[in-house]
């Protein structure tokens, strides 16, 4: 009988999960569904079904080690032993850090950072009797470079490259058979701008350029194809590219004091009450499914060749990569210049 994967994929709701399900259940695999909203996870679940994949969908807060384990143990106990598991959940505030509680700031740190470590943790512990297994964190080029009014959630996407670099190194030490790695994102069309809790005076929005959260999903699952790489990039950043421009860090500073606030807005008004998703979700039992896309589809690219080049190692420091980032660079310095 032909072995069918076993996925556990976590914020599976919605967004670059959903999307990364869905590309996994074309495949025919077992996929597991971990989120806390019942109505993403519903429509999520009905998603794989429909490509030829078979879901099992648990509610699941990322934050609680022991809802964790206990999905785990589930999933196992209904497809058989975990070959992938991906890490993807998160929240997070848009404001100024003056602006953030202190509660609000531990809430974003133990579902986006603390999150992938438990979710780490259980895959871990099932993985290392057969010495076997993949595990894939869902970066972000914010983890390697943050901007203003997303500090905690910059604070998270650090953190899990360090962690993860961490355990990297003890795997290797071990000679495990056991891989993971980290698939960097740019800005992605998902309803986490919708659903996000926010303070700004306008709806957020991601930085562009946007892609499409399928483009992300098969950075996802190509790296789970291909884990021996320490990381992957998917699609090109504002962020990522002034960085890899070796921008001076102060001017960049300057750059994204002056830019960034206004980029991670829309021109549209939004009100203080509107529903968020940091203590509760939005599309819970008698929510609304949000699917995978979020409102920026006339914006988002349905394709990223850095994308490609990521899977070309060799060719992406000497090709079209260099020649990507020098537009976005030469605007950086040419607006630097004029203050």
């Amino acid at each position: 009988m032909t072995h069918r994967q076993v996925v556990v994929i976590t914020g599976a709701s919605a967004g670059i999960a959903r999307a990364t399900a869905q590309q996994f259940g074309a495949r025919g695999a077992q996929v597991a569904l971990l989120a806390r909203g019942q109505a993403g996870l519903d429509g999520a679940a009905k998603d794989v079904e429909n490509v030829g994949g078979t879901a099992l969908a648990i509610p699941t807060d990322t934050a609680d080690y022991d809802q964790v384990d206990a999905a785990a143990k589930q999933v196992e106990d209904n497809f058989g032993p975990i070959d992938v598991w991906i890490n993807v959940a998160f929240t997070s505030v848009f404001a100024p850090f003056h602006a953030i509680k202190p509660e609000e700031f531990r809430r974003v740190t133990e579902v986006s950072y603390l999150g992938y470590v438990y979710g780490t943790m259980v895959a871990l512990a099932r993985m290392r009797p057969r010495d076997r297994g993949t595990i894939v964190q869902v970066g972000s080029a914010l983890g390697g470079r943050s901007i203003p009014l997303q500090s905690a959630y910059c604070g998270a996407k650090h953190a899990i490259n360090g962690f993860t670099e961490s355990l990297r190194t003890e795997l290797l030490h071990e000679g495990s058979n056991i891989h993971v790695t980290v698939v960097q994102m740019p800005a992605v069309n998902t309803p986490q701008f919708s659903w996000v809790l926010s303070r700004l005076p306008n709806h957020p929005q991601p930085v562009p350029p946007i892609y499409q959260p399928e483009v992300a999903a098969r950075g996802v699952v190509f790296a789970a194809d291909h884990p021996r790489r320490k990381q992957y990039w998917v699609g090109a950043s504002t962020v990522g590219t002034l960085v890899g421009q070796k921008i001076a860090p102060a001017l960049l500073d300057r750059y994204l004091a002056k830019t960034g606030y206004q980029s991670q807005q829309t021109g549209d008004k939004a009100g203080p009450d509107r529903p968020h998703n940091l203590w509760k979700p939005v599309d819970g039992k008698d929510g609304h499914d949000h699917g995978a896309h979020g409102i920026f589809d006339d914006k988002a690219h349905n394709r990223a060749p850095q994308l490609w080049f990521s899977h070309h190692a060799r060719l992406l420091s000497t090709t079209a990569a260099a020649a990507t980032a020098t537009g976005l660079a030469t605007a950086a310095v040419t607006w630097l210049r004029r203050r």
